[in-house]
């Protein structure tokens, strides 16, 4: 379509009217030109993806217009859903979760999965992980990436984008593994990422460089924090010299402020968290900018600024406010999304039997009239004819009457009662079991340090019915859902005061404010009730031990 139209303005400009009348040949000449140099005209497509996911990780409203320019011109339905992606992560990016999912769902038409090539399905599989994973539901994450990664003819793929989109569900799996603190596991899951990662182009070496900075985070989790350091020197070098897209330097620097703050040099920490804030400070990486003025308020903190403490944590609160509220629509969201897909599914299985059903009964009805036909043609209507009339006169009855039947039996199969829905049946030990095991693993997880954690949350993370999830959590934990989220924080803070140093030198208020607990009286009448002690008297007696 570009080369047609450009031939026309070519044609208009250089070409009146009467002369291309007249000299029909240099018309017919001009159009085959454009045959000719086809395939020079147009770039291929994975170089401008190539180039939106650059844009991705150095402005993401330049990467949010150059994708749609890219969505509008762009016929193929291929090529629609990884721009479409691309649109997404970079909403993903700004915080604006909600329209993150919006985006990355669209179709062009309901029937379109008929006609998805074999890369489209497992890279939309590939989307829902991702789009799971920033929401936080790191539980339905990791399962649909091992169900992706358990087919080893895929593991063996030789195609580009395959390989590139296997490379990034590695990733996405590490990042799963280092929520749950598998940290070993995640890095693992690193190298066989850096695996796939083997075409020479923009977007697998920014994928490599973020598999660095992740493996060097990972170490740090394992305390090793040399090794960690070596990591992310030789990586800001790189990006340094190749000029990188600001994100992915302000996520080095971030990550390097975090090995001098658990060093304890605090005024080297804050250097490179200046020096990384300052590759995005004017560019709309909101979710990116909430750890930056976290970091910055633990570190005011430790040096007793309270000045730049206050100012930097009131930004961090909040931006991560409406964080988290966007993330908490973007849950009801995507649930939605999956429960009208579910819905349109059921009901499609359902048209397609019915209409099977319809097929089968025409076929009866045209064999019965067929042989009633022949009957005819044979007998010279005998009294004998007229008894099988009546015989297949029934039988159609019978046919209708039996198929009225079990239209009906499915239905009440199908449909369970209202009374069985307001009141689901007792839960099984089996079903049970799975429960504790799914919240065992959520509890690795730091969530429940989250303010607007609820049950409904809880619910969407972990995949489980909400009733089933408080019964269990009533007859397994001894508590109800508060009692039992609030004892976690309690449990957090408690190890982290016990394990990490710097967090004695907090103020209580703020221990509250970090541990999810909406005020210092609350967090304090807890912390007592689950410790037996204020947490003043706790701290004291930490360090009361440690001099001794």
């Amino acid at each position: 379509m570009p080369v047609i139209s450009k031939k026309k303005r070519l044609n208009r400009a250089y070409f009146p009217e009467k002369s291309l009348k007249s000299n029909s040949w240099i018309l017919f000449f001009i159009s085959l030109f454009p045959v000719f140099i086809n395939g020079q005209e147009a770039p291929d497509f994975s170089i401008l993806t190539d180039k939106a996911f650059q844009k991705l990780y150095q402005n993401p409203d330049d990467c949010i217009s150059y994708s749609q320019s890219l969505l509008i011109s762009d016929k193929n339905p291929d090529h629609k859903i990884i721009l479409r992606k691309i649109i997404s992560q970079a909403y993903a990016l700004q915080g604006n979760y909600v329209q993150a999912v919006n985006i990355s769902n669209q179709k062009e038409d309901e029937n379109q999965n008929e006609h998805l090539s074999h890369f489209i399905q497992l890279f939309r599989d590939y989307n829902l992980a991702d789009q799971y994973q920033n929401l936080g539901l790191y539980t339905q994450s990791k399962k649909i990436i091992t169900g992706i990664l358990d087919d080893p003819k895929l593991l063996k793929s030789v195609h580009v984008m395959e390989r590139m989109t296997i490379a990034k569900l590695f990733q996405l799996q590490a990042i799963n593994s280092g929520v749950t603190r598998d940290y070993d596991i995640a890095i693992q899951y690193l190298d066989k990422s850096n695996l796939y990662l083997d075409q020479n182009n923009e977007e697998n070496r920014i994928i490599k460089q973020e598999n660095i900075i992740f493996r060097s985070t990972f170490l740090m989790k394992l305390n090793k924090l040399e090794e960690s350091k070596k990591l992310l020197d030789q990586v800001i070098q790189d990006i340094e010299s190749h000029r990188d897209p600001i994100f992915l330097s302000a996520f080095a620097y971030e990550s390097l402020s975090r090995y001098f703050f658990l060093k304890g040099d605090y005024p080297t920490s804050l250097k490179f968290l200046n020096e990384g804030f300052s590759k995005i400070e004017n560019q709309p990486y909101y979710d990116m900018k909430a750890i930056f003025y976290e970091l910055f308020a633990k570190n005011y903190l430790a040096l007793n600024n309270d000045e730049k403490y206050h100012y930097y944590n009131n930004l961090y609160t909040e931006l991560k406010t409406k964080i988290n509220s966007s993330k908490k629509e973007g849950i009801q969201y995507i649930v939605k999304l999956v429960e009208t897909y579910h819905h349109k599914n059921i009901e499609f299985q359902k048209q397609t039997k019915f209409n099977q059903f319809q097929i089968i009964m025409v076929i009866i009805l045209l064999l019965i009239l067929g042989t009633t036909a022949y009957l005819l043609y044979v007998s010279g209507r005998s009294k004998d004819l007229r008894k099988q009339l009546v015989f297949f006169k029934k039988l159609i009855e019978r046919e209708k009457a039996m198929s009225v039947q079990g239209e009906r039996v499915k239905n009440e199969m199908q449909i369970p009662p209202k009374s069985q829905e307001k009141d689901p049946p007792k839960i099984s030990k089996e079903k049970e079991d799975e429960i504790l095991q799914s919240l065992k693993e959520w509890e690795q997880t730091d969530n429940y340090l989250n303010k607007s954690m609820s049950i409904a949350v809880l619910s969407a993370q972990i995949g489980i019915n909400t009733k089933y999830l408080s019964e269990v959590i009533n007859n397994n934990k001894e508590k109800n859902f508060n009692g039992y989220i609030n004892e976690l924080r309690i449990n957090h803070i408690a190890h982290l005061l016990k394990t990490d140093p710097a967090y004695l030198n907090y103020k209580v208020s703020y221990l509250a404010e970090y541990s999810g607990f909406s005020s210092h009286g609350a967090f304090t009448n807890v912390f007592k009730s689950v410790t037996g002690m204020s947490p003043n008297t706790y701290i004291q007696e930490i360090i009361k031990n440690k001099r001794s």
